[in-house]
């Protein structure tokens, strides 16, 4: 990484950028081998560039679909100003930065996911008006482009305010001059917290807790339906998925050679060639790891005859995220045991994917899935019966763990902060899409198995949509009953 004319950025770089009224000037890195900036040179660097704006943009696919997002939001919180912020850069370490990722909440309501970036609603007499706050294209008159350690010459061109205006269709301001405005405004305001702090103080004696959460919740629920935007998305990322595991199967015999480290790798590859990035840590737990549910060290070794449990998913360039595991046979067949358990968990999964309807209850998948491991528990003598017993105690859950699934989209985890009575204790609508995800796992220490139980982990994970009248599988394309496995791997390693 270069380190010739790259200075650190000043503190107030974010909020009011180089050069700006408080004239503070652009700090140079303490050790760097230019001391300073001759006149000439910085008169020099001032012009001779080519007219580099975009015209005739498109809007951003998703444009309607925001806005319309954007007009419920509005209607929900009348005569309120309402603050959604992206967030900012994180330092991973020294001068060096985190590949930054939007907040949820703004990429959501925007289609943007630049750093920095902040909407902000306005309200009006009949409704809101919007903004979006940007950094605007770097300043080649104080030198900021070149000199400045987030200068484009840097990191890379970003879009104009006139640009932005047209992808996004908001009318698009300066993100420098936001903080003053905000600390002068009057009226209620909402902001949504954890990822503006310098927005955050500039409003800190106009918003409570309380309020704030309101909006996290609504934002949170409005992403439990998915629109025909987002159901596309999803897809996309789950086909990309599936394209990842056919990777990983085709380099096992690598694998073996090296460490599940190249399965983290191998399927990386194929997030960032069709996709923005993995959508969470993916899991590549070979043998007795897959028992460690959020096993991303991914450092250990990959053996023929042990299972590999790969849960991974490809996120797009819109931040949707896939989330399918499978658990592979490393040589390509189960041993008895192995496919004894995978077949429970599969049998278990089809329970749960059958309970996925419109009217259903959220619960009702979970409990179906539960059920059937409970009964393999207890017909296996690994736990004494009777089976309600077991379920009414949650004896089960020594082996299977954790719940049976979650909301998805553009966070893994989707809707998280949504209400207990809309998510955990509610019902089922199309348009909802899901993980349907049993696991078994008999820890290598635990003494109250027998002794070939331990250390094998068995989860099988797909992304289902509940539809008009029923659900689909979005994830079907790759493979899930045993027997099909091998004929997949085999197929893929001949």
């Amino acid at each position: 990484m270069s380190d010739e004319l790259n200075p650190a950025v000043p503190d107030s770089a974010t909020a009011e950028g180089p050069e700006t009224e408080s004239e503070e000037p652009i700090k140079q890195r303490k050790n760097g081998l230019y001391p300073g900036v001759s006149d000439e040179l910085a008169e020099n660097m001032k012009s001779g560039w080519a007219d580099t704006e975009l015209r005739d943009l498109k809007p951003v696919p998703q444009a309607a679909e925001t806005a319309r997002r954007r007009a419920a939001l509005s209607a929900r919180f009348p005569g309120e100003r309402l603050v959604v912020p992206a967030g900012n850069l994180k330092t991973r370490s020294n001068d060096t930065e985190y590949p930054f990722r939007s907040s949820v909440e703004y990429a959501y309501l925007t289609g943007d996911q630049t750093e920095d970036g902040v909407l902000v609603l306005e309200p009006t007499g009949d409704g809101h008006q919007e903004t979006i706050y940007l950094l605007p294209r770097s300043d080649r008159e104080n030198g900021e482009f070149w000199l400045s350690g987030q200068g484009e010459l840097w990191v890379g061109r970003r879009h104009s305010l006139t640009e932005s205006e047209a992808l996004y269709g908001i009318p698009a301001a300066d993100v420098r001059e936001l903080a003053d405005k905000l600390r002068e405004a009057t009226g209620p305001v909402r902001v949504v917290r954890g990822y503006d702090a310098g927005i955050e103080a500039a409003l800190t004696d106009k918003v409570t807790a309380e309020r704030d959460e309101e909006l996290r919740v609504f934002l949170s629920e409005a992403r439990l339906v998915k629109d025909a935007f987002e159901i596309g998305e999803l897809q996309k990322a789950v086909d990309s998925t599936v394209r990842g595991f056919e990777d990983v199967v085709k380099v096992l015999d690598r694998a073996e050679a090296t460490s599940e480290r190249y399965i983290e790798g191998t399927f990386f590859l194929r997030a960032r060639v069709e996709g923005n990035d993995v959508g969470y840590g993916s899991i590549c737990a070979a043998g007795p790891h897959a028992c460690t549910l959020h096993w991303v060290r991914n450092d250990g070794p990959v053996r023929s005859g042990d299972l590999l449990l790969l849960d991974a998913g490809v996120e797009t360039h819109t931040l949707y995220t896939a989330d399918v595991t499978r658990t592979l046979p490393v040589n390509g067949t189960y041993s008895e045991l192995q496919k004894k358990i995978y077949d429970a968990v599969y049998e278990a999964q089809e329970a749960g994917i059958a309970a996925v309807k419109p009217g259903a209850k959220y619960r009702d998948f979970h409990d179906a899935a539960q059920r059937v491991l409970t009964e393999k528990l207890v017909e296996w003598g690994l736990v004494e019966g009777p089976v309600e017993r077991v379920l009414e105690l949650g004896l089960q859950r020594r082996w299977t763990l954790h719940g049976t699934g979650h909301m998805l989209g553009m966070d893994v985890h989707d809707c998280a902060a949504a209400r207990t009575e809309t998510y955990v204790e509610g019902v089922l609508e199309p348009g909802m899409v899901l993980t349907v995800e049993p696991g078994l796992y008999f820890q290598a220490d635990d003494l109250t198995v027998p002794e070939e139980y331990r250390g094998i982990g068995v989860r099988i994970e797909d992304d289902i949509l509940v539809t008009e009248d029923g659900n689909r599988n979005l994830s079907a394309a790759l493979p899930r009953r045993s027997d099909e496995v091998e004929t997949w791997m085999a197929s893929l390693k001949g």
